[in-house]
């Protein structure tokens, strides 16, 4: 067993990776699969088309706001029919979307249309609200967009809507840049932190692959680096989709497209297939990274066209799909892209926390974690059991040995499936152990285990 002591306090940990479990047996981590839900906008005004991309969603307050670019593939001719722009669209409650006419900007001798950007910028405009204590007001909202493949140019708004240069300079040259280059507020850390495309050499071939670095003040910005996959081989990641999520800011998830550049399913001048991956991490640097799909192309040969299935940039929570259940998380995948007259945006849900599981059969199985230390005095889970399933758990000293009072036969059997249900032992709230090394194991028995929290 390691000695060292992790101190969770009193942060949300999701099961996303290894970090804290020291030993499994019969329990295994399991990756989570959205679903499908609606269409959340369709790309079909004369300034959209069928290669808008690149959005970004985030919630501000009670309203939701998406970002995207509006551009046109013509088939026929095999070039894109009109300029691409940065659009703009808004919603009450992140499933149903609308474009307002906002009068900024000229498109084919009218204002009546959601553009906020044309000319220089446009190709891959990546907003976020700044939450930064600091943050001028001016300035509450930033952005990165490419100038070409020279670099990344940093913008601020004061509204979200009336975009300015923060300053004249490019702001990172180290990259390539044809791509959502994404940057927000890393509250956990006290900084601004980006990602990035590059691309870098193997076997005669270009990967395409990510870039980090971080900054004090937007403008700023460290020598960046190379983001690292310990455990998969690097395969090409078209987006990176980096978020602090925002229940547990401290992790990093990351929801790239991977791109397989030598099939065609669907025959296209462009070829290529692709699907969503998900990654997590806990410095920004190295991640955990899936080799199995998130996000799979699935039954309509739409998705199977080339560069279709790009996640966008943002998790939000939105209302419960069935009846009487909790919110829950969604996120947005395009498709036909690059087909037809108009791209679509398709929101996916998840359970809350629900991005990977500790699972185990009927049969049963167990999971150790490593020393912990806390700040609370009771544990919460977010869990699913069948109606015959259950989860158990045991608090142990740093011996291994069970705490008296904390044993599995004093704990409630936990049975349902809730975002947050606190634990009961025999031996009463968890006052006494607060700040102590201890072990958890966890007895589960055809069980999911998402999260667990100490509050």
């Amino acid at each position: 067993m390691t000695t060292e002591i992790i101190d969770i306090g009193s942060r949300r940990e999701l099961l996303v990776d290894h970090f804290l479990i020291e030993h499994t047996e019969g329990v295994a981590l399991q990756l989570q699969k959205p679903v499908a839900r609606e269409v959340a906008i369709v790309h079909d005004a004369p300034w959209e088309g069928n290669i808008s991309g690149y959005h970004t969603v985030f919630r501000d307050g009670d309203l939701y706001r998406m970002y995207y670019r509006g551009s046109h593939f013509d088939e026929a001719t095999a070039r894109q029919s009109h300029p691409e722009v940065t659009c703009y669209a808004e919603s009450r409650d992140g499933i149903h979307w609308e474009k307002p006419e906002l009068g900024l900007v000229e498109f084919a001798g009218s204002k009546a249309n959601n553009i906020i950007l044309q000319g220089g910028s446009g190709h891959c405009f990546a907003p976020f609200k700044d939450s930064n204590p600091n943050c001028a007001p001016d300035a509450r909202y930033k952005a990165f967009d490419r100038k070409g493949t020279e670099g990344l140019h940093a913008f601020k708004s004061a509204d979200g809507i009336n975009w300015f240069f923060l300053t004249d300079d490019l702001v990172i040259t180290e990259g390539a840049f044809d791509s959502q280059n994404v940057a927000f507020w890393d509250a956990e850390r006290g900084r601004y932190v980006d990602f990035h495309r590059h691309f870098y050499e193997r076997d005669g071939q270009r990967i395409r692959a990510i870039m980090t670095s971080y900054s004090a003040d937007f403008v700023q910005w460290s020598d960046p680096q190379w983001i690292e996959f310990p455990d998969v081989i690097q395969e090409q990641l078209y987006t990176n989709q980096v978020v602090a999520y925002h229940r547990a800011p401290h992790l990093f998830l990351g929801f790239p497209k991977r791109f397989v550049p030598d099939r065609t399913w669907v025959e296209h001048d462009q070829k290529g297939v692709s699907d969503g991956v998900f990654m997590s991490s806990r410095d920004g640097v190295s991640f955990a990274r899936w080799p199995e799909a998130f996000i799979r192309p699935g039954l309509q040969p739409e998705r199977w066209v080339t560069r279709n299935n790009m996640t966008a940039w943002g998790i939000v929570e939105t209302r419960g799909y069935l009846d009487n259940a909790p919110d829950e998380l969604s996120i947005y995948s395009t498709e036909h892209y690059y087909r037809g007259t108009a791209c679509k945006l398709r929101r996916f849900a998840l359970r809350t926390d629900g991005f990977v599981a500790a699972n185990a059969p009927l049969s049963g199985g167990e999971l150790l974690t490593k020393n912990l230390r806390f700040a609370g005095r009771a544990l919460y889970l977010n869990f699913s059991t069948s109606a015959a399933g259950s989860v158990r758990v045991e608090i142990q000293g740093e011996n291994g040995r069970a705490i008296e009072g904390y044993a599995l036969a004093d704990c409630t059997e936990i049975y349902g499936d809730e975002i947050e249900r606190k634990v009961i032992w025999r031996g009463g709230d968890l006052s006494a152990l607060a700040g102590k090394a201890v072990r958890l194991r966890f007895v589960l028995r055809d069980a999911d285990l998402f999260a667990l929290r100490f509050a």
